[in-house]
């Protein structure tokens, strides 16, 4: 057994990359080994840190890769991992089809944790919103969620993802039911709709609710992210987690044990 997990970074200039650069250097059974940038790090690291812009030569220096950058960065990271394999956790949110593949086709070299929200709370809220979207069935599904006003994708990973857990509840296709925006004479809502709407504004750093809407009642069930130290730790906690675990893609659920 390692005495301390070298652990690499991917997307450390970030606003939870930064968090996570403090998190690991202040682990007693961890270190930051080395960090991958594009051009140059607007951040302060520990001294013993590699600082690279070449995949290969970061991934050398790697025991788990925890990845928090951006879409087309997480593409070229999925490349050298498929050559220099290494367990990889990875939050990144509004991945193409054909990345997910890559993500998808390296989890059956090294174990791989994906999670477009590293909060265990969203994880107890997937499974709620399951749960209910079973249950009761003739009620309407509507999703909203509130980012700030950088947040570059919409709706965000995590939205995308609790509307597929309630399509699955009830054997729908996603893509077929999703509605995302209505203006005008759109028409009345259709019966197996699942609204996804998507807010942006200030520095909200993420609110979710998902409702359910009968006729003489509904339940509303939300989550509040207060901070981005919860992803950061979520993360951190999963590169653990993960290190001795089978070849296999992973997600929050499987490290919460349900």
């Amino acid at each position: 057994m390692i005495e301390k997990l070298k652990i690499g970074i991917c997307g450390a200039n970030g606003r939870v990359g930064r968090l996570l650069v403090d998190l690991v250097a202040a682990h007693s059974k961890c270190e930051l080994s080395a960090v991958l940038v594009r051009s140059q790090l607007d951040i302060q690291i520990p001294e013993h840190c590699s600082v690279s812009n070449d995949v290969a030569q970061f991934l050398k220096l790697c025991d788990v890769v925890i990845d928090f950058s951006l879409p087309d960065s997480t593409d070229c990271l999925l490349d050298g991992l498929h050559t220099l394999p290494k367990p990889l956790v990875c939050g990144t949110t509004g991945l193409s089809q054909m990345t997910m593949q890559k993500l998808q086709e390296l989890a059956k070299k090294v174990p791989v944790l994906y999670a477009r929200n590293m909060s265990k709370g969203i994880a107890i809220l997937d499974r709620l919103v399951a749960m209910v979207a079973k249950s009761l069935v003739d009620s309407d599904i509507e999703i909203t969620e509130i980012h700030h006003r950088f947040k570059k994708d919409a709706p965000s990973g995590t939205a995308i993802h609790l509307a597929e857990s309630a399509a699955k509840a009830r054997n729908l296709d996603l893509d077929k039911v999703r509605v995302s925006g209505r203006d005008g004479i759109c028409g009345a809502r259709e019966k197996d709709e699942i609204g996804v709407m998507a807010l942006r504004g200030g520095d909200v750093v993420g609110n979710h609710k998902v409702g359910f809407y009968a006729v003489g009642e509904f339940i509303e069930l939300t989550h509040n992210a207060t901070s981005r130290l919860t992803f950061a730790k979520g993360a951190l906690e999963a590169a653990l987690w993960i290190y001795t675990k089978p070849n296999a893609l992973y997600g929050i659920k499987d490290l919460l044990d349900f």
